[in-house]
């Protein structure tokens, strides 16, 4: 009779040998790099190049708030300059759900178009990436779920991220809701990378606080699972590296002092460097229960990674100390002269203090204790059918570690001996 012990080391084995193989595929897979401008104005400057590429009109998928705010006046301005048309379809909201992204997709047709700027922060990219795929392979989006399930090549996509966390502008991957499933779906196709992207730390210095913090920690999340999982690159270890030692350096600046524009460039740059990262090398744990979080309580996903970061770089940790350790040299929270273990402990306790400095908090207020084994089976097929994660979990210890973040109920108040007396004596 087989133990549990060593059935699930035999899983583990057998699954570590996939994605391995599958990572050594994934190196020869040609991603292209979008054409990047940098720095205040660069909007602009993306509407000046894009209206002198001949498109005949071009649709801007945003949403509402983002419209609202003006923030689209500098890329529509310069496209008006320069001959150039185009329609706003402002409706994208958090998650991009199947029904509004087929709205999306009808409003492009009816309009006449034949480019997509994706102007906003991931949902406004997601949904983007979702309709640039759909509207040149016309089936459901459901059956586009997955790896390159669409045979034409996608529309032409530019980006304007407005947050510094999904790095999205840069990656192959799009994340849509199914909400009749309460599922995420994702799809994967290397020709959905934007040809051209402008990180604008001017569209983000009116972000709130929290956001600042959520977006923050889910580019760090990028980077770090980026960098601890089997399917690395000397490019995408450079990339996560970066991407570490820039969050480490000004997340904290951006999230006190939101106009700081040195911070928000450097914040929107480590996005991208993140998304570089992870578009190469993937991501684990994290995403995939994150990822269920967000299809079943519709929890941002910056918070949702935020929360369970700690926690499972805690359960990854003994497979990953010598990682971790150059993380915290990265981070500058350590040197390269001091023990291993010592530097990897200090990793960990940063990303706490980082999270705790943010006001990040350690439990989720809509998780059920009765969800959690759904929660955690879906997250492990998510994850060990997709992500080359360093150090596999089986269905109870992922059960064990969502259970860490139910919200904390607050015991009953005991009386003292005397003052129960007292109301009985009254």
């Amino acid at each position: 009779m087989i133990s549990n012990a060593t059935r699930n080391t035999l899983v583990a084995t057998g699954l570590g040998a996939l994605m391995r193989t599958a990572g050594l595929f994934t190196r020869f897979i040609p991603i292209p790099q979008p054409t990047l401008l940098v720095g205040p104005g660069s909007s602009a400057r993306l509407g000046q190049a894009i209206a002198g590429f001949g498109h005949s009109k071009i649709l801007i998928v945003t949403d509402s708030i983002i419209a609202k705010l003006g923030l689209l006046k500098g890329l529509t301005d310069a496209l008006t300059a320069g001959g150039a048309e185009f329609v706003v379809f402002d409706e994208i909201t958090p998650d991009a759900p199947i029904p509004l992204i087929e709205k999306g997709i009808a409003f492009y047709q009816a309009n006449h178009c034949d480019a997509i700027v994706a102007f906003g922060g991931g949902s406004s990219m997601d949904a983007s990436k979702a309709i640039a795929v759909a509207i040149a392979n016309p089936k459901p989006l459901r059956q586009l779920a997955g790896y390159l399930k669409g045979l034409r090549t996608p529309i032409k996509i530019y980006a304007v991220p407005t947050t510094a966390g999904t790095g999205s502008e840069v990656t192959v991957a799009a994340v849509i809701s199914d909400p009749d499933n309460h599922k995420k779906l994702v799809i994967v196709d290397p020709r959905m990378v934007p040809k051209m992207a402008a990180l604008d730390p001017l569209l983000m210095t009116g972000l709130p606080p929290h956001i600042t913090a959520a977006t923050g920690i889910d580019a760090l999340t990028h980077a770090i699972e980026a960098f601890v999982g089997h399917w690395t690159t000397d490019y995408s270890n450079g990339m996560a590296l970066s991407a570490v030692g820039l969050i480490f350096e000004n997340l904290r600046i951006a999230y006190r002092d939101g106009k700081n524009l040195e911070a928000r460039e450097k914040m929107a740059l480590a996005s991208t460097y993140a998304g570089f990262a992870f578009t190469r090398a993937n991501v684990g744990y994290v995403h995939a229960i994150a990822h269920q979080f967000g299809g079943l309580y519709h929890t941002p996903h910056g918070l949702a990674n935020a929360i369970m970061l700690p926690l499972v770089l805690k359960f990854s940790s003994p497979a990953i100390t010598d990682r971790l350790a150059l993380l915290a040299v990265s981070a500058r929270v350590g040197t390269p002269d001091e023990p291993t273990d010592l530097l990897a402990q200090k990793f960990l306790d940063a990303v706490d203090q980082l999270n705790a400095d943010l006001g990040i908090p350690t439990t989720l207020e809509a998780l059920q204790q009765a969800d959690i084994p759904a929660l955690a089976k879906a997250a492990c097929h998510e994850a060990h059918t997709g992500y080359p994660v360093p150090r596999y979990m089986s269905q109870q210890e992922c059960e064990d570690l969502i259970r860490l973040a139910l919200p904390q109920t607050k015991p009953a108040k005991r009386r003292s001996k005397k003052s129960t007396k007292g109301a009985a004596a009254k």
